[in-house]
């Protein structure tokens, strides 16, 4: 019983640890990697899509805001959360002028799928390689970790959230992209 006591102790220490050594992280090299710089142009990409033309670019946005949020995988309940909620304040987004978009390391068809079953009207671009999600500091081993960037009508990056609540994630973008509206209007 007592080796059982001292390895759930020593358990919950280091699970402890790792926890506190997450939430004192520098902000510019959160989970995930280095971060791009905000107030500088967001990394370019072209990734594969589910909808429209086959691919997006960012610079097919120009003139728009975009929320790049990346997610580790479709179908899972935080991504699947947090999926629902950006389609259900979609309308407010395009109101401000602003597109959603989710990027993942899952394929064209597990995201046309996850779409699909969703009812998401907002693409979701493949990163099967993880090169875009490196770029913008969110990429760990095979997978996307979850980040948002906020990215102006010029590409220029306005906004970094790590560490994000799926359930309240897309009030928090919202409320944040209005603030960075008014600022520059």
């Amino acid at each position: 019983m007592t080796s059982r006591r001292h390895f759930l102790t020593i358990l919950f220490a280091s699970c402890f640890a790792f926890i506190s050594w997450l939430n004192f992280a520098p902000a510019a090299n959160a989970l995930g990697g280095k971060l791009p710089p905000i107030n500088q142009p967001a990394p370019e990409f072209t990734l594969p899509t589910n909808s429209g033309e086959g691919k997006l670019s960012l610079s097919d946005y120009r003139g728009q805001w975009v929320v790049l949020y990346f997610y580790p995988k479709d179908f899972t309940p935080g991504c699947t959360i947090e999926a629902r909620r950006f389609q259900q304040d979609l309308p407010k987004y395009l109101e401000k002028n602003a597109q959603v978009i989710g990027v993942s390391a899952d394929d064209v068809n597990s995201h046309t799928e996850f779409c699909d079953s969703q009812g998401l009207k907002f693409p979701l671009l493949a990163d099967t390689t993880g090169a875009v999600s490196k770029a913008y500091g969110s990429w760990m081993s095979f997978v996307s970790v979850r980040h948002t960037f906020i990215i102006d009508p010029q590409g220029i990056l306005r906004e970094t959230f790590v560490k994000v609540n799926p359930a309240i994630h897309s009030q928090e973008v919202l409320a944040r992209l209005e603030e960075l509206q008014q600022a520059t209007s």
